[in-house]
């Protein structure tokens, strides 16, 4: 669980629910509603030191010194299939890719449905068969599951919810609350591309486009770049809310702050056009299969070297650093010359796409 503030970090605690709240599309975007909302009903509830840590995974003690590294999602995109993924691979991909950011060799997957009446046996083979060449291709196996079906009109045909383990390896101290002043911020490739070809496949651009979703395994490309430096700070997945929404987190977390430079930031065109239109911000558009790796500036060239050589990595871009002062902001210092402010996502911008 990702939370706005933790409050054994010493951060300021969300104030808690009230009798009349009412959960609204906004909580599940990702951005300021979403760490709300987990902090006031669910970290305040579940106490516990791997929780409270913020990251996208748990880091548990497994006895004779070795750590897991578990992580749960859930996933309600609509459509079912869009250009580049559907909803299996993006179950396999998401869990696979949280276990890894905290240093670990993702292992074991679960995977749980939920099926609508009506749903063709063909769809469901379909995506089955997309989960499991996802699987196969990060190097785990689903090893267990369940599966429900509720009446028609409950659901928007399937709903699939994956949790993961793997083992952290022992050279390594990954974590959100690692980033140091002086850091590099390194990005794996263009931001947004999830987002917008999922909108695209809804039919909701207004223009034909050839955008892909970016969803992929990203273990391997961790492991990489854990060879060539395992003194990597943070690793963290931009998915919803964005690369914007994540640097919060982490600078939070971290306690310090980072700045962005406009012009290194990658942005496929066909993205920056469908923003352009419908008045987005890429930063705040979801990922799937990008990273954002925080490593200390001497170790930057060698992780970025071995990043651009692999499959995933290969668009990887230095965009910033991290800063003492303002504690707690994400600035970037725009084309112009000028500096603002990049705030965590307020509320929903686009619904259901992971």
């Amino acid at each position: 669980m990702n939370e706005e503030t933790v409050n054994i970090e010493g951060a300021v605690c969300a104030p808690p629910l009230t009798h009349n709240e009412q959960i609204v599309m906004g909580h599940g975007a990702g951005g300021r509603m979403s760490h709300q909302l987990i902090q006031k009903a669910f970290v305040s509830a579940f106490q516990n030191t791997a929780l409270n840590a913020g990251d996208d995974a748990a880091l548990v003690e497994a006895g004779l010194r070795q750590k897991l590294s578990i992580s749960t999602d859930s996933h309600v995109v609509f459509p079912l299939f869009f250009p580049g993924g559907d909803i299996g691979k993006l179950s396999v991909c998401g869990t696979v890719n949280d276990v890894a950011m905290l240093g670990a060799k993702p292992l074991y997957l679960t995977a749980g449905f939920i099926l609508e009446e009506g749903l063709s046996m063909d769809t469901l083979k379909q995506v089955i068969e997309s989960m499991r060449e996802a699987a196969e291709e990060a190097g785990v196996q689903i090893v267990a599951g369940d599966t429900k079906v509720v009446q028609k009109g409950k659901a928007d045909g399937m709903y699939i919810t994956t949790a993961g383990i793997g083992l952290v390896r022992e050279d390594v101290n990954v974590s959100g609350a690692n980033a140091k002043p002086g850091d590099v911020v390194i990005i794996s490739g263009t931001m947004g591309d999830h987002g917008i070809a999922v909108l695209g496949a809804r039919g909701e651009l207004g223009f034909q486009s050839s955008l892909q979703s970016d969803v992929a395994p990203l273990n391997h490309l961790i492991a990489a770049m854990l060879d060539a430096s395992p003194n990597i700070h943070v690793l963290r997945d931009p998915t919803r809310g964005g690369l914007a929404t994540t640097l919060n987190e982490i600078v939070a977390q971290s306690n310090v702050g980072i700045l962005l430079r406009e012009e290194t930031i990658p942005v496929h065109p066909e993205v920056n056009a469908a923003c352009e239109m419908l008045g987005f911000d890429p930063l705040y558009v979801a990922n799937e299969g990008k990273l954002v790796a925080i490593v200390p500036k001497e170790e930057a060239d060698k992780v970025l070297a071995v990043m651009k050589s692999t499959r995933y990595g290969e668009g990887a871009v230095v965009i910033g650093e991290v800063i003492a002062e303002p504690k707690g902001r994400v600035l970037l210092k725009t084309v112009l010359g000028s500096t603002r402010m990049v705030d965590m996502l307020a509320g929903e911008m686009l619904p259901r796409i992971c």
